[in-house]
């Protein structure tokens, strides 16, 4: 069974779900979402630290990486748990996702600098939104979900995007009937939309 309320994942999942349904658009959405998040944090990590020392020293494979207990890493955390709580599987693999993308991102930031990483991350913010609005407005023909709940959709979008993943490679779902119950309201829900706009038109 799945959890109700703010961590009921088929509710959250259909609702993405159904502005996503078109293959073409879930494949452009699976290649940008994740580059979305992590040059979002490589312009977090210019934030300044909330609290502990101003930085931490890492160096992996030989290289210094100073990671800042910023906005970049609290958006971090807030993700990953939240993808904990909607399931532990998956949830806690999106949750690594989360983590190596805050390193990688505090890596290249690092070496960047400010001056350089955010027009690096404004030409990659461009053209992965520009992919993504060309998927829906090309290929699913609906809006994006973020018209419509801005929260839901940025919180949503990789998670949903890695549940897509895994279950196309190994078919794997967060419980028995999961994948079948979303499929109903998906299905619900892109027909309640289709007959409101035909409404509209008419």
């Amino acid at each position: 069974m799945g959890m109700t309320g703010l961590f009921d994942l088929e509710k959250h999942f259909a609702f993405y779900g159904a502005y996503h349904s078109n293959p073409v658009n879930i494949f452009i959405h699976m290649l940008f979402v994740w580059p979305i998040l992590f040059t979002s944090l490589v312009l977090l990590y210019f934030t300044p630290s909330l609290f502990g020392p101003p930085h931490v020293e890492f160096s992996p494979f030989g290289s210094n990486v100073n990671l800042v207990f910023n906005f970049g890493f609290l958006l971090t955390l807030i993700y990953a748990l939240f993808y904990i709580a909607f399931d532990k599987k998956a949830g806690s693999l999106a949750a690594l996702l989360c983590f190596f993308c805050w390193v990688g991102s505090s890596s290249l930031a690092t070496k960047l600098g400010y001056s350089l990483a955010w027009k690096v991350v404004l030409a990659a913010q461009l053209f992965c939104w520009t992919g993504q609005f060309i998927g829906h407005g090309v290929f699913e023909k609906r809006a994006p979900a973020l018209l419509d709940n801005l929260v839901q959709a940025f919180l949503m979008a990789p998670f949903f995007v890695l549940l897509e993943a895994l279950q196309m490679s190994c078919a794997y779902e967060p419980y028995q009937g999961f994948h079948a119950n979303v499929k109903a309201k998906i299905d619900a829900e892109i027909k309640e939309w289709q007959a409101k706009k035909q409404k509209k038109i008419s």
